[in-house]
């Protein structure tokens, strides 16, 4: 059963650490990547500003290590205290974060989950994206930018694009998950999270065919997604962002210093 139509989403926002020194951490001074500043604003504050500015997102909740880090900083301490926000416990990774939200809340409400890492992040890709996963009929939806239209705009930032026939993707950090079913993607997520930047052993999970059919550059998006809501027993969709600073989170000193010019500029 889908949630009601206009039912506003839930945006849960993954802020929590993997564990290890994080280098952009490591190379600002923080201690938690979420709180490095971009134009003199912590990441995590300019990603829920634009959640809370978009029209298709009501509550929002972050799922970090210790929610009390949300206290420290008066704006996000505010917006806790009047309701608008919530930190919980983050599990011990995103998909286990987001399994962790699901058994908890249903499908009550569809969930938009993104990154506190996505300081590019605007509320016209949000309202995009999630007007778009409202017209669809799969229970889990996952954003994607073209490697074409990335390097229109950034021919040399390195991104991780996963190469199939007549285009290769990146991902954008924006999941919806719509159904019950969506539980079962988040289950399988957590099994795939550790081929997420080598696309050759995220593709072998799927079966010498699929391998095959990769390899040889016969996979096109579509018959990737038929072959993906098989495997996995959810149906799965992919919307295509027009907007190539979706593809960009921070995750490394190079991403910072990216995301500190576009936002200068």
């Amino acid at each position: 059963m889908r949630p009601e139509h206009g039912t506003p989403f839930t945006a849960l926002v993954l802020a929590g650490t993997r564990g290890g020194a994080d280098p952009v951490a490591q190379v600002t001074g923080y201690r938690h990547k979420a709180l490095v500043p971009i134009a003199g604003v912590p990441m995590l504050v300019l990603v829920i500003r634009t959640l809370r500015a978009a029209e298709q997102v009501g509550g929002i909740v972050v799922s970090v290590d210790d929610p009390a880090i949300l206290e420290g900083i008066p704006e996000l301490r505010e917006l806790t205290i009047s309701g608008a926000l919530s930190g919980v416990r983050c599990g011990r990774s995103p998909s286990a974060s987001v399994l962790e939200h699901l058994r908890r809340v249903g499908a009550r409400q569809p969930l938009l989950v993104t990154t506190a890492d996505h300081p590019l992040l605007t509320t016209e890709m949000v309202d995009y994206f999630c007007a778009a996963a409202r017209r669809s009929c799969a229970d889990v939806i996952v954003a994607a930018v073209a490697a074409s239209l990335f390097r229109r705009r950034y021919p040399h930032s390195r991104r991780t694009f996963i190469p199939l026939r007549g285009e290769s993707f990146s991902g954008a950090n924006l999941f919806g998950f719509l159904t019950p079913e969506a539980a079962v993607a988040a289950e399988f997520w957590g099994r795939a999270e550790a081929f997420r930047k080598r696309p050759w052993r995220l593709v072998r999970i799927f079966g010498p065919a699929s391998l095959a059919l990769f390899v040889l550059g016969r996979l096109d998006l579509e018959a990737a997604l038929s072959r993906a809501s098989r495997k996995i027993g959810a149906r799965i969709s992919v919307v295509e962002m027009p907007y190539p600073e979706c593809a960009i989170d921070v995750d490394g000193p190079d991403d910072l210093a990216l995301a500190e010019r576009i936002l200068s500029g």
